[in-house]
């Protein structure tokens, strides 16, 4: 019999239980997954530069030769793992590739949440004894986990579009089904695999069983925020929770004045924020979920928002400073730009080599991959600390965008207006943000950096008419 698919894709994110389910896999005759295959840092394992004789290079720039070496080497089903950051491009060919079957792998995300900080925590991501067990409490943080709720939904919505606009259907699994055998089992003929498991492998050990509440340094403080959270179902996010725009947690309002501050990351936040809290009684509301977005405009008649524009290149200067400086995080920005596209970085924070001439260096090189990354040639999802800021302004309309959208050049002239239509008198504007980059822009830039980023940035530089920097 013919099988319906000669790949496979598990939908996934961290901590939804994808290695047990790519061990369970990688049990049956027929079946082989290759791990996270298209992991912007590394190839199917961690570490590893090479898969099936594809280097990280190689599969950087072309990730469909690939697949196709998958398929190729396996004699049966050949599959991988896909989280949300990962090659978009990949992504895109295989929800549109009626061939390759589509597994949706789930967990409750508040658990999915709490488990990935305590990972953070402990150092410990997979586990296979109980011996040496290590667990930490985690700082529940609601604004960190209302984006991550947000961003968990957008990857299945994605999903889901896709599966509905070109008449397809997923098998979707849930993180308490990965020791259901009739459920794997039904996977598997899903898969059109002749086989039945009959045990689950147990070298991967379930690590914090333990309920939410006993697993947060902050309990009252987690279950205050999930009861303000306005959704249906915090269990079964894939495709049943409600279409929902942009995340709103960043958002900034001033107390007692009927102000809001949409901001554009990388721009001057610090500083806005300052300002605004200067504005309303010395204090800012934030965090905002959708509901209380809705109450915050319904309490506030005459309300204005606004969002402030900055230079393209000062903008991808502080996203650069912000990649130098993002060593240790899950996705360490600096280690993927040295290991993969082979950025001019330093070592360290404190590396003797970095020198003017090598920051100015640094910057353009990294100008260079932005280009890359906002057309969609790189395995790297785009970050909105180097988005355009056309497509973050796009976002905010799902949300009734901004009244009004000032220039950084003009922020007291901007904001005096924005006050004035709010009725209330403006405040001094407080000092710029200090720069992060351990260069200022105005010794590391140069015709060649306006060039570079004009070509990574021309959207922007066309839609707001933007001329060169002028410092």
């Amino acid at each position: 019999m013919t099988r319906p698919f000669d790949s496979y894709i598990i939908l996934a994110r961290m901590r939804t239980g994808s290695n047990l389910l790519e061990q369970t896999l990688n049990t049956v005759p027929g079946l082989v997954c290759h791990g996270e295959a298209f992991n912007p840092g590394f190839v199917g394992a961690a570490d590893a530069e090479e898969l099936l004789g594809v280097t990280l290079a190689q599969r950087e720039a072309d990730p469909l030769r690939l697949i196709a070496r998958m398929k190729e080497a396996a004699p049966g089903l050949p599959g991988f793992r896909f989280f949300h950051d990962h090659d978009g491009r990949v992504l895109a060919h295989c929800l549109s590739d009626r061939r390759c079957a589509k597994i949706v792998l789930t967990r409750n995300p508040l658990e999915c949440y709490i488990s990935l900080k305590i990972a953070g925590l402990t150092g410990r991501w997979k586990m296979g004894s109980l011996r040496g067990h290590s667990t930490a409490l985690a700082p529940f943080d609601a604004i960190e986990f209302e984006d991550y709720l947000a961003t968990q939904q957008a990857f299945q919505m994605e999903i889901l579009r896709a599966l509905q606009t070109t008449a397809q259907t997923a098998f979707y699994i849930d993180y308490d089904d990965l020791h259901d055998l009739e459920v794997l089992n039904g996977l598997l003929r899903f898969l059109g695999i002749d086989h039945q498991i009959t045990a689950v492998p147990d070298k991967i050990k379930k690590q914090n069983p333990e309920a939410p509440a006993d697993k947060v340094a902050n309990p009252a403080e987690m279950e205050q925020a999930l009861a303000r959270l306005d959704r249906f179902n915090l269990s079964r996010t894939p495709s049943f929770e409600p279409r929902r725009g942009p995340a709103v947690p960043g958002l900034l309002a001033a107390a007692g004045a009927p102000l809001m501050f949409m901001p554009l990351r990388a721009g001057p936040e610090a500083q806005l924020a300052a300002w605004l809290a200067r504005a309303g009684r010395g204090g800012l509301i934030e965090g905002f979920t959708h509901k209380e977005l809705r109450q915050w405009r319904r309490a506030n008649p005459g309300h204005r928002s606004f969002a402030v524009l900055r230079h393209p290149v000062a903008r991808a200067h502080e996203a650069f400073a912000e990649v130098l400086h993002s060593g240790g995080k899950p996705l360490d920005l600096r280690r993927l730009m040295l290991r993969v596209y082979n950025l001019a970085l330093p070592q360290s924070a404190d590396d003797p080599s970095w020198n003017l001439a090598a920051h100015r260096a640094g910057f353009l090189n990294f100008l260079r991959f932005l280009r890359g990354n906002l057309t969609g040639q790189t395995s790297v999802r785009v970050d909105p600390r180097w988005a355009t800021q056309s497509a973050l302004l796009q976002g905010y309309g799902a949300i009734n965008g901004p009244d009004v959208v000032l220039r950084e050049d003009r922020l007291a002239e901007g904001l005096a207006f924005v006050a004035a239509e709010a009725g209330i008198a403006a405040p001094p504007l407080p000092p710029p943000d200090p720069e992060r980059a351990p260069y200022p822009l105005a010794q590391v830039y140069t015709p060649d950096i306006e060039a570079a980023a004009r070509e990574a940035y021309q959207r922007d530089y066309l839609a707001f008419g933007f001329g060169n920097w002028q410092g």
